[in-house]
């Protein structure tokens, strides 16, 4: 892809699109505009980090066996008991 890129733009090319560019958004705006790219590129790459972290750790929580919460086995237990001391008259 860059050597696409690389023969598709000659120097001589490029000298024009940023004499063009400049002659269109003059001195003052062209490092604004660079600066804002630099940071829209930036949040991007920021956002496409966090994207396949979050992607990896799903993948990697999906390896991982489930255990059964313990909460749901003393639950059991307690009904076992009450069932039995239900059986008995005061």
């Amino acid at each position: 892809m860059t050597v696409m890129l690389a023969n598709l733009f000659s120097p001589t090319q490029l000298t024009i699109v940023l004499i063009i560019l400049f002659l269109l958004f003059g001195a003052k705006k062209l490092p604004e505009l660079a600066r804002g790219l630099g940071k829209s590129l930036g949040e991007f790459k920021k956002a496409k980090k966090e994207f396949e972290d979050e992607i990896s750790g799903v993948t990697k929580d999906e390896a991982k066996p489930v255990e059964a919460p313990k909460k749901i086995e003393a639950a059991d237990e307690e009904k076992k008991t009450d069932s039995s001391d239900s059986g008995k008259v005061a």
